[in-house]
């Protein structure tokens, strides 16, 4: 029984599938995974550390949907991300995505989505006028290539909705932080359990189970933020994923890839608003101080960068390359030119579409960042007489939007030219290593991942998510039956893991006393301190805005110094009250999740991604020789990563892209 706290209550749960995760990701496979499971007797459970109806993402909403492929080719989507990544992605992943992703967003339209629509005039509606759904041939207004608009404040909570009827809430526990996954006793290469406490009680929670979804969202707050004082703690991606998909997973030893990728988008400063539908919906410029607009300037300096340069649409990476060009030339600020974009718009459109174009100038933000139109109110900024500043912003991790670290899974069997003979004469399906039996699971047997988790597969955004949750689902249904006498063992003792769970309480408890002042002890130090340790030490030597995103060599052998003895003294983190455990838990992920970028760029000698991060000591592309997956396995007994390059390979031509 619980006491007083430090004393949790221990609750002990057997499962056959543990999704973790409340985010699109989870959403989908709870939709999808009781179809597959019907008749069977697998028992399911989801456990999210928030609440699903604004968990993950996409808790603010969204106004558009990045990831619609229409009448288009996958296979043209599967270029497309090639070439934003400059040229390092897993074709099999993205095109399998792009062939499922279309049947959930019909599913979230019909759950009640709005879509915009154009109607056979050719004029543009929102979503509430009752035009012909996407499914049926409706016509949707697009932003970009593969973006559709939506009215989207709620579209977390109508999805979640639909999750929680199809998996049933009974079988929902929220409020509940996993921070540990545990092998198999008799397989180390296997999973077996997860641990993890209630942040509102003094519980601790082991489950055990046959095979587990973790989508836990990628990582933020892992640099020092543009926003301090008062707006310390605003940051784009939300702040509450914590590197935890990435750093559970290493510790049970999946092969991570690509952890050297991060992304750095250029938002509205100070409010960190989107600014998609700004340059896709409104047609919207991006310029400099004097009014140029520095991608036509700058346009030579794409050349540096055969072929990802030469694109129609040049990555996202050398995108801020040319923004940050102007900056450092002192040509700043930069600006979204939005006076004129409204200007020309409102030359094209009916009157009626010009009102609506105007409210949704402000509804973009109050769609998905509000602060954002706190920022315009007390700036005095109306977006039709007044230019907006851009700002590239600190470095964020995630695998589904323009990024793709994450975990190295298994691809689908379906795809993919056979390569090369194998001994027994019968051909290669795909590359060596790309599958080996269960779609989206990583290299631990039972342990799978979508959205933010996957690596080498980057765009798929809210939608993609989603979908790749519900190819988990099907995968994860399948891998039970097939293993229905597995009985999976945990390799440390239930006692063990509530100890390490409750260790910053102890450390609390037991030295509390020593000072008179709560926060100032030799013993001990609180979760807010160490996370600006860690975000200083990134910040100013893994290339953060400190430096203009540049690093070296040296500078991360310094930084591989300074994690070194950041990891010795996290283990002195303390924890007044569950919040604090909640926060050590995450600076613990965060310090995995760091070292492993860390390690990513120190072994990819070049700058991959210019205008994301420089290293100034390798400042260049190398085709030739890091045109590769970075891989790595953590060892969590001498507590190290190891790198090591995979052979990458195109299975969709590319030339299409640059001619």
């Amino acid at each position: 029984m619980a006491g007083e706290f430090g004393n949790p209550e221990v609750v002990e749960e057997e499962v056959d599938i543990l999704m973790i995760g409340g985010g699109m990701a989870c959403c989908g496979a709870a939709y999808e995974i009781m179809r597959w499971s019907d008749g069977t007797d697998l028992k399911i459970k989801l456990v999210d550390k928030a609440a699903m109806d604004r968990s993950g993402a996409v808790a603010q909403g969204l106004s558009a949907i990045n990831t619609y492929i229409g009448d288009q080719d996958p296979a043209d989507y599967a270029r497309m991300v090639s070439n934003d990544l400059m040229g390092i992605t897993r074709d099999d992943l993205t095109y399998d995505l792009g062939r499922h992703v279309d049947d959930s967003v019909h599913l979230f339209e019909e759950w009640g989505l709005p879509i915009w629509k154009l109607d056979e005039k050719g004029e543009r509606h929102d979503g509430s006028k009752g035009l012909t759904p996407l499914k049926d041939g409706g016509t949707p207004v697009r932003s970009g290539k593969w973006q559709i608009m939506i009215n989207g404040e709620s579209y977390k909570w109508i999805v979640a909705e639909a999750a929680k009827k199809a998996l049933g809430v009974e079988n929902i526990q929220e409020r509940v932080f996993i921070v540990k996954l545990v092998n198999d006793k008799n397989d180390p290469h296997r999973i077996a359990g997860a641990v993890g406490f209630s942040t509102r009680e003094d519980k601790v929670y082991v489950y055990k189970f046959k095979a587990c979804l973790l989508a836990a969202g990628g990582c933020v707050n892992l640099f020092r933020p543009r926003s301090v004082g008062e707006g310390q703690g605003r940051a784009w991606y939300p702040v509450w994923n914590a590197g935890s998909t990435y750093a559970m997973a290493a510790e049970a030893g999946a092969e991570l890839t690509l952890m050297e990728n991060r992304f750095v988008p250029a938002r509205f400063k100070d409010g960190y608003g989107p600014v998609g539908a700004w340059f896709l919906l409104f047609k919207a410029k991006a310029i400099n101080a004097i009014g140029e607009v520095y991608m036509d300037r700058n346009k030579a300096m794409l050349d540096d960068y055969p072929p990802y340069g030469q694109a129609a649409v040049p990555a996202s990476c050398l995108r801020n390359h040319l923004m940050l060009h102007e900056m450092k030339e002192g040509r700043g600020p930069i600006y979204m030119d939005t006076v004129t974009a409204l200007a020309a718009l409102r030359e094209t459109l009916s009157p009626r579409e010009v009102k609506h174009l105007e409210a949704e100038a402000w509804e973009d933000f109050l769609d998905m960042c509000i602060g954002q139109c706190g920022v315009w109110a007390g700036e005095n900024i109306e977006p039709e007489k007044k230019n907006s500043e851009l700002m590239p912003t600190e470095p964020y991790l995630l695998g589904s939007h323009s990024g793709c670290c994450g975990i190295w899974v298994s691809g689908p069997e379906d795809l993919g030219a056979p390569t090369e003979e194998t001994e027994a004469g019968v051909p290669d399906h795909l590359p060596s290593g790309w599958n080996w039996g269960y779609r989206s699971m990583s290299t631990v047997q039972g342990l799978f991942t979508a959205g933010d988790g996957v690596g080498a597969s980057g765009h798929k955004f809210s939608s993609g998510s989603h979908a790749e949750g519900r190819l988990c689902a099907k995968s994860m249904v399948k891998y039970c039956l097939d293993n229905k006498d597995l009985k999976p063992e945990l390799d440390t003792s239930v006692d063990d893991l509530v100890a390490e769970i409750y260790q910053p309480v102890k450390t609390f408890l037991e030295h509390k006393d020593y000072t008179t002042a709560i926060d100032i002890n030799p013993h001990y130090i609180t979760p807010k301190m160490l996370q600006f340790r860690l975000q200083k030490i990134m910040d100013e030597y893994v290339a953060g805005i400190a430096t203009y995103y540049n690093t070296n060599g040296h500078m991360l052998d310094v930084a591989e110094e300074k994690l070194t003895m950041l990891k010795e003294d996290a283990a002195k983190m303390r924890a007044k009250d569950l919040h604090e455990l909640l926060r050590a838990w995450e600076n613990y992920h965060r310090i995995l999740t760091a070292e492993a970028h860390m390690k990513h760029i120190q072994f990819r000698e070049e700058s991959r991604y210019p205008g994301f991060y420089y290293r100034t000591d390798y400042n260049f592309v190398d085709e030739e020789n890091w045109k590769c997956f970075v891989n790595s396995i953590y060892d969590k007994e001498t507590k190290t990563y190891t790198c090591f390059k995979r052979a990458h390979k195109d299975l969709v031509d590319k030339t299409k892209l640059f001619k």
